[in-house]
C-alpha cells in the first residue's frame, strides 16, 4: 500500500527545493456502460452518465452518515424543504415558501404535486417524522438538535411549524443539508436495518443497484415534481486510485471525475477530448490528534508538533498550487472565518523545548490515520519523516474509508488525516460538529477535544441572532482552538472536476454536492 523508498526520496527532494525557493473509497471497467461508437450520421447519444468519485458512499440513509460520497448520490434521490444554490441562497425545494412566526418558530407552506419514489404522497407527516428521526441520530443529530421535538407542529397536510428550543440563526441553511432529506416513513419501516441499501426519496433520480465498494445505479423518476431530468441513468462508480480516475476519464470510462488531483490537472487541462472545471471549495484538510489519549491529551505534545511540520512546504509538493495552507479551521470564503490567527510555523527548537517540558524529550511512537487518498498518504509519509527530527515515531496505517470512518468515531486512532466541508457556508456547520464537546465521535469531533469557552461561545453564538455579536463568539472560539491545538491546519481546497467534452450543463456547487440534474450529453 505504502510508495517506494524512491518516492519518498523524491518527495523529500521536492520538500528541500521547496524549502529553498520559498525561503522559509480495483481497476476500473474501462468500457462505457452499453454503449457503442456509431458511424458518422448515424449517432446514438448516450442515455447514462457515469460519475466516478474517490470513495464508496458509506449508506445512502440521510440519517446514518455524513460523508461526501454518500451525500453527493443522495443529493439525487431525496429533496429537502429549502436548498442552497451555487450562490448560497436559500430557495424553495419542498417547501413553496416560509415565513417567520417569532423568533423560534417557522411555518412552511409544503408543494402539494409531490410524490415519493414509492408511489406515497408527499405530505407534513413525512417531514415530521423525518425530523424527529434525525433528532436520534449519532451522525447527524448536531445538524437539527437545535429543532424543537414538541415544537413541530402540523396545520394541514402540506403546512407545518418547526419551533426550535432557543433562536438558532443557521435553521434554514440547515434545513437544506442533505442530512435533513425528508423521508418516507412507510419506506423506512419497510426497508428496516436495510434501508440505507434501499433508499426511497422525492428527487430526480430513483435507486436501482448498490454493488459495494464498485458502483452504484440511479435511473431518471419520470414522475419528478419539477419534469424529468435530462439523463435516463446516472452511475456512480466508486474509483479509489485517482490516477486510475483520471485514465478512466480519458478513455471514456467514465464522464465526470470528480475531485481531479493536483499532479493530474494538466494532464486533463491538456486533453483536447476534456474540460477541467476549477471552483471554490468550503473544504479545509486537516491533521487531527486524539486529545482523549495520552500523550496527545497534553497541550505541549499537540504544539510540539504543530511546530516540527512545515505545513507551506507540504503544501507547495503534494498540493502543487492547488488550494492555499489553511491559517485555521474555516476557510477564506467561510463568513466569520478568522485569517488573522498566527501560524505556528515550521521551527524544530521549539517543538524540542515543547517536548522536554512534557517530558518527552526521547520522544514516544505513534501511528497516523489515513484512508486510500493519495494525497492524504503523501502527506503521511512526509510527516513521518518530519517528526523524526523530534524523536516521534510514527507509524503510517492506511484505511479502508468505512473502517476508517468507524475507528476514528470510536477513537481507537492516535493522529489521522480528514477534511471537514462547511456544508452549509455557515461557521456554526464548520465549528460546532469539530470542536464542542457534545459532539465526540462519530458527529464530527473525532479528536475527541473538549474545553469548556469554545463550548459556551459556540452555544452562545447557536442562539444569537446579532451577526456582530455571532462573529465575535466565532473568533473568539477560532483562537482558542488554535492555541489548543487539536488540529494541525492543513489546506483549504478546491472543487476540481474532469468532464467529458460532450458532456454540458454541469455546474459545481461550492459544498461539492454537485446537482446532476441538468447535466446532458451533446
Amino acid at each position: 500500500m505504502f510508495k517506494s523508498k524512491k518516492l519518498l526520496v523524491l518527495l523529500s527532494m521536492v520538500l528541500v527545493f521547496a524549502l529553498f525557493a520559498v525561503g522559509c473509497s480495483q481497476p476500473a471497467d474501462t468500457t462505457p456502460d452499453g454503449d457503442t461508437e456509431q458511424p458518422a450520421g448515424d449517432v446514438t447519444v448516450k442515455d447514462t452518465l457515469i460519475v466516478a468519485q474517490g470513495g464508496d458512499p458509506a449508506s445512502l440513509d440521510p440519517h446514518a452518515t455524513n460523508d461526501q460520497p454518500s451525500a453527493r448520490v443522495m443529493k439525487h434521490i431525496y429533496n429537502t424543504l429549502v436548498t442552497q444554490n451555487q450562490q448560497m441562497e436559500v430557495v424553495p425545494a419542498l417547501a413553496e415558501s416560509w415565513e417567520v412566526i417569532d423568533d423560534l418558530t417557522y411555518e412552511f407552506k409544503l408543494r402539494q404535486d409531490v410524490k415519493f419514489h414509492n408511489g406515497e404522497d408527499f405530505t407534513a407527516n413525512d417531514v415530521k417524522f423525518t425530523l424527529l428521526r434525525a433528532k436520534e441520530s449519532n451522525h447527524i443529530g448536531h445538524i437539527v438538535g437545535a429543532i424543537d421535538p414538541e415544537g413541530i407542529e402540523i396545520i394541514d397536510d402540506y403546512t407545518i411549524r418547526i419551533s426550535t428550543e432557543k433562536p438558532f440563526a443557521p435553521l434554514l441553511a440547515h434545513l437544506s443539508h442533505t442530512a435533513s432529506s425528508i423521508l418516507n416513513e412507510k419506506a423506512v419501516t419497510e426497508g428496516g436495518e436495510d434501508y440505507g441499501q434501499n433508499p426511497v426519496g422525492t428527487g430526480p433520480f430513483k435507486f436501482v443497484n448498490w454493488v459495494t465498494g464498485d458502483s452504484i445505479e440511479l435511473e431518471r423518476y419520470d414522475g419528478y415534481h419539477d419534469g424529468p431530468a435530462k439523463m435516463a441513468k446516472v452511475t456512480f462508480r466508486a474509483i479509489v486510485e485517482n490516477t486510475t480516475r483520471t485514465i478512466e476519464l480519458e478513455t471514456g470510462g467514465i464522464d465526470i471525475a470528480y475531485d481531479i488531483q493536483p499532479q493530474d490537472v494538466s494532464r486533463v487541462e491538456g486533453n483536447s477530448d476534456l474540460n477541467l472545471i476549477r471552483g471554490e471549495s468550503f473544504t479545509t484538510g486537516y491533521i487531527g490528534f486524539n486529545a482523549a489519549k495520552k500523550p496527545f491529551d497534553d497541550v505541549r505534545v499537540r504544539q510540539a508538533i504543530n511546530y516540527a511540520i512545515d505545513i507551506d512546504s507540504i503544501v507547495e509538493a503534494v498540493f502543487q498550487g492547488v488550494g492555499t495552507p489553511a491559517k485555521g479551521p474555516l476557510g477564506p470564503n467561510v463568513w466569520a472565518s478568522h485569517q488573522g490567527l498566527e501560524p505556528y510555523g515550521y521551527n524544530v527548537e521549539k517543538a524540542k523545548e515543547l517536548m522536554a517540558e512534557a517530558g518527552l524529550a526521547d520522544g514516544f511512537k505513534t501511528t497516523i490515520w489515513t484512508n486510500e487518498n493519495q494525497q492524504r498518504m503523501d502527506i503521511s509519509e512526509i510527516i513521518q519523516n518530519q517528526l523524526r527530527a523530534i524523536n516521534i515515531d510514527v507509524e503510517v496505517k492506511v484505511m479502508e474509508w468505512g473502517a476508517y470512518l468507524d475507528g476514528t468515531a470510536a477513537g481507537e486512532h492516535d493522529m489521522f488525516i480528514l477534511g471537514w466541508v462547511t456544508v452549509t457556508g455557515d461557521p456554526d456547520y464548520g465549528l460546532y460538529a469539530l470542536f464542542h464537546s457534545a459532539q465526540h465521535g462519530a458527529a464530527g469531533n473525532r479528536t475527541f477535544y473538549t474545553n469548556t469557552r469554545v463550548d459556551e461561545l459556540l452555544d452562545s453564538a447557536r442562539v444569537e441572532t446579532d451577526p456582530s455579536m455571532r462573529e465575535k463568539f466565532y473568533l473568539e472560539a477560532q483562537e482558542i482552538i488554535r492555541n489548543d491545538a487539536p488540529w494541525i491546519f492543513n489546506n483549504n481546497g478546491e472543487n476540481i472536476d474532469g468532464l467529458r467534452k460532450n458532456v454540458k450543463g454541469y455546474m459545481q456547487h461550492p459544498a461539492g454536492h454537485h446537482y446532476l440534474y441538468n447535466v446532458y450529453f451533446e
